[in-house]
């Protein structure tokens, strides 16, 4: 394992530093927002911003690259994504802060694909499911360290801003000394939504589902969790907890969805986090401490795996050579959700309290329990053929490949 990781292991320096940053950026963002008195609806467009940009230098990325190659791109966007922070706490402005917001998604948009386009080229087919898996595994673990670095100084300075600045700009150095073979340009790949959804459309709406509910969750759990105790230190406890809780699960449920079928597990972790969202949403006034950590907890170890299960199973219907397609309409289902859903989760909890994030998140998940349950109901039962779990993780990041493996169901009517 250790030497399949040598080769990109200035790549994973660099993601771990960049994403310590914008975890920080994550959690400290909404927290300082609530405590300048920013409406809800305000907060919520922020993270729907974010998304929003998020899922432009998704599309958009692949001609900067072309354009100047992967080095500069990345220090470019490293360079606006570092001034970003810096700004939002030069200027408290709702608009300014969702333009910023708008800026710093764009930016890590294509900061991902220079990182995993060049992740793939190092890989190989013997070990690219080692080296994604610790790639997503560093994802969820350093956003987590970020979140916990909002303790380290009140939200109402400016030093919490220049350190999620300093983690950024620092998480360049990697890449731009490394002596790794750089990528190939990226081809066209043209996001089509019409196949995307003749191939796999429980798979689409289980992105867009994972976006809504996901989405909304980054952009406003803070906002919930400091109105438990009015305690700032609870935000980024049960931020960091959710998160902990969506990495220690998301092998176990991956592996299951190998053994038991993808479409059973997508609607029983559906299920499930329809019942810990409404668990959260009703016991909200009581909650301690330690209880709404477990919660939180709960709650990412069932929402966060949903979106890597959903692409696996869309991945199951398709053929080889529309695998990197597919990746990008799934994308843009998860990033269409996710710019959308703060918006809703905003509005219902001005309309409740902020409570009402969850019982978004849960009408959400029933939703998608209820549209995958009947189109299984209306069609015939197929015998389930998937590729691994740990071959689909790479269609689960946000950027350029996508680990191809030849096999797929022989009847794709539906899925």
């Amino acid at each position: 394992m250790i030497k399949a990781l040598m080769p990109v292991a200035a790549l994973l320096i660099s993601v771990s530093i960049l994403l310590t940053g914008q975890g920080l950026q994550g959690t400290l963002l909404p927290v300082r927002a609530s405590l300048e008195d920013f409406s809800t609806i305000a907060i919520g467009t922020m993270g729907a911003a974010y998304f929003f940009g998020f899922t432009v230098g998704c599309l958009k990325g692949g001609e900067l690259l072309r354009r100047v190659g992967h080095v500069r791109v990345f220090l470019a966007m490293s360079a606006l994504a570092s001034a970003s922070p810096l700004l939002h706490g030069l200027i408290i402005d709702s608009v300014v802060w969702g333009s910023l917001r708008m800026l710093t998604g764009f930016c890590f948009a294509v900061l991902y694909i220079v990182i995993e386009s060049w992740l793939n080229e190092l890989a190989s087919n013997e070990n690219r499911g080692i080296i994604f898996s610790t790639y997503a595994m560093i994802t969820l673990t350093v956003l987590a360290v970020g979140q916990m670095m909002t303790l380290l100084y009140e939200p109402t300075g400016l030093q919490l801003f220049i350190i999620a600045s300093i983690l950024v700009s620092i998480g360049a150095v990697p890449v731009a000394l490394s002596t790794s073979t750089t990528p190939a340009h990226p081809q066209v790949v043209a996001v089509d939504i019409k196949r995307l959804f003749r191939v796999s459309p429980s798979g689409a709406l289980g992105c867009l589902a994972a976006g809504l509910a996901n989405g909304s969750f980054w952009g406003l759990a803070p906002v919930f969790a400091t109105s438990i105790k009015n305690d700032v230190s609870l935000a980024a406890w049960f931020m960091t907890a959710a998160v902990i809780g969506g990495a220690i699960a998301q092998w176990p449920l991956g592996l299951l969805s190998d053994s038991v079928g993808r479409r059973k597990v997508l609607v029983a972790v559906a299920f499930t986090g329809s019942i810990v969202g409404l668990a959260l949403f009703v016991l909200a006034p009581t909650l301690a401490f330690v209880s709404a950590n477990l919660l939180g907890a709960l709650w990412g170890a069932l929402a966060f795996p949903l979106y890597t299960i959903a692409v696996a199973y869309a991945n199951d219907y398709a053929m080889p050579d529309e695998y990197v397609t597919l990746s990008s309409g799934l994308l843009l289902m998860y990033g269409v959700g996710a710019t959308i859903g703060p918006f809703l989760a905003s509005a219902l909890m001005t309309l409740q309290n902020a409570s009402g994030l969850f019982l978004f998140t849960a009408l959400v998940h029933v939703a998608l329990v209820a549209y995958v349950t009947l189109r299984f109901i209306v069609s015939r039962t197929k015998a389930e053929q998937h590729i691994a779990f740990g071959d689909a993780l790479s269609a689960t990041q946000t950027a350029s490949q996508v680990f191809e493996e030849d096999i797929r169901p022989q009847d794709q009517d539906e899925q």
